[in-house]
């Protein structure tokens, strides 16, 4: 079983597989071997490219917004989606106005598109929001995604999706994706500040004494 995330040596990074883990995915030939057939395809290979170019040039001085940018300009997506959270409206609306004047056409799809009530997926009203499933509007991922795809989108975003909503629509987008951000309430969308924090203030958040705390 691999465990990258527990490796100090990090001897893939230096070329060096003598100072990595027993079980080191590097290790791996099969995998590796089909891994480096798949980059000679010629846009997996295009967009590796582009994307460590994009890394190199604005290393530490270009925000995620900017790179997104650069990254679309180099591979030639014209046509934008924009998939964003209903939470995120303002947001979506000042992301687009950038876009469009850098030169890109925007296509944007709010998640509650469709106007489906929650009971359509079995929820009850104890599990909503505002207490009613037949009045609460469910967030439809899929119907953002599909509607990208009929429009022909070049390249998709997302902005704010909720956790789980988010998922669905990687399952099907049909363009290639990237996040501009992600959403957490608790910290003005900004979820890796309590991992900083996860030996101070979150620390009973995250190694809670009833290790069942957030079972269902």
């Amino acid at each position: 079983m691999y465990q990258c995330a527990k490796c100090v040596q990090l001897g893939c990074e230096k070329q060096d597989l003598d100072k990595t883990l027993p079980e080191c995915p590097s290790k791996n030939n099969e995998v590796q071997g089909l891994t480096k057939k798949e980059y000679g395809k010629e846009e997996n290979k295009k967009i590796s490219y582009h994307s460590a170019c994009v890394e190199a040039k604005g290393y530490g001085q270009d925000t995620r917004l900017i790179e997104i940018i650069k990254f679309m300009n180099r591979m030639a997506y014209k046509k934008i989606g924009l998939a964003f959270c209903a939470g995120f409206t303002k947001e979506g609306r000042e992301v687009t106005k950038i876009l469009e004047y850098n030169g890109f056409e925007v296509v944007s799809v709010i998640c509650k598109n469709g106007a489906i009530p929650k009971t359509f997926v079995g929820l009850e009203d104890e599990n909503t929001i505002r207490g009613s499933a037949e009045k609460e509007v469910m967030c439809n991922p899929i119907g953002q995604a599909k509607i990208l795809a009929d429009c022909k989108t070049d390249f998709n975003l997302v902005l704010g999706l909720c956790v789980g909503h988010d998922t669905l629509f990687f399952k099907y987008t049909e363009a290639p994706v990237t996040v501009i951000a992600v959403k957490d309430r608790v910290t003005g969308h900004n979820p890796l500040a309590p991992v900083y924090c996860s030996e101070g203030y979150y620390k009973k958040k995250f190694y809670p004494e009833n290790p069942d705390e957030y079972k269902f």
